[in-house]
């Protein structure tokens, strides 16, 4: 296992007010519409989700810091699980155009509004059953996703995750590493099932016999 630092900087640039999301705003109502992961979540106020998650190339450098953190070469399959609006995936096919791509989400409007370029290559689906053969992906890759499932489902989500990988796993989830990292993500997550420190996460990795990289994002 190794520690990456791929989806961080992406993540910093963005100015949260942690606050706002509980005291300006019945915090439960917006959970409750956010997890349906429709146009609210997506495409709707900030107080339901992104506040409009628009394709503005953000996720380039990312997609270059995979190619290279990964050595993917033209003909290796990629997989993303929790895929969204799959402009990831996009920039992926972009920069190498003979990558095999595939992405699974559970949203059908994320995967409705994806690029049409890889719209081709999107599956709607669930991390606990992946529909893929075993050893399948020369990379597969979770994005701030699993920490949305409950953790009897994280156990056959990181299963799975383990069945269709055959070289290379990245798993990046929001974590904490004091009280009030601990706090932020409380007062700003509106999807989470899963609040875990690093050390919790990757005890809980190792009990679900996960192999593979780690990214930790957290709200400082």
């Amino acid at each position: 296992m190794v520690e990456r630092q791929i989806v961080t900087n992406l993540h910093t640039r963005t100015q949260r007010d942690y606050r706002q999301r509980v005291f300006d705003f019945d915090k439960a109502a917006c959970a409750e519409k956010a997890t349906q992961w429709g146009y609210d979540y997506w495409d709707g106020e900030r107080q339901y989700g992104y506040g409009g998650y628009r394709y503005d190339g953000r996720w380039k450098p990312v997609a270059q810091q995979l190619i290279d953190t990964y050595q993917l070469k033209p003909g290796h399959r990629v997989l993303d699980i929790g895929c969204g609006k799959a402009f990831l995936l996009h920039e992926l096919k972009q920069l190498m155009p003979d990558l095999e791509v595939c992405g699974l989400d559970l949203s059908t409007y994320a995967l409705e509004h994806a690029k049409p370029e890889v719209q081709p290559y999107l599956v709607q689906g669930n991390a606990t059953q992946l529909p893929f053969p075993a050893q399948h992906f020369d990379l597969v890759f979770s994005i701030l996703t699993l920490h949305n499932l409950p953790i009897y489902d994280l156990a056959k989500a990181f299963q799975e995750l383990n069945r269709v990988q055959k070289t290379h796993a990245l798993v990046v989830t929001e974590s904490f590493r004091n009280e009030q990292e601990k706090v932020n993500l409380l007062y700003w997550q509106l999807t989470c099932r899963a609040f875990f420190s690093k050390e919790e996460w990757l005890w809980l990795a190792d009990h679900f016999g996960y192999r593979g990289d780690w990214e930790f994002v957290y709200f400082e």
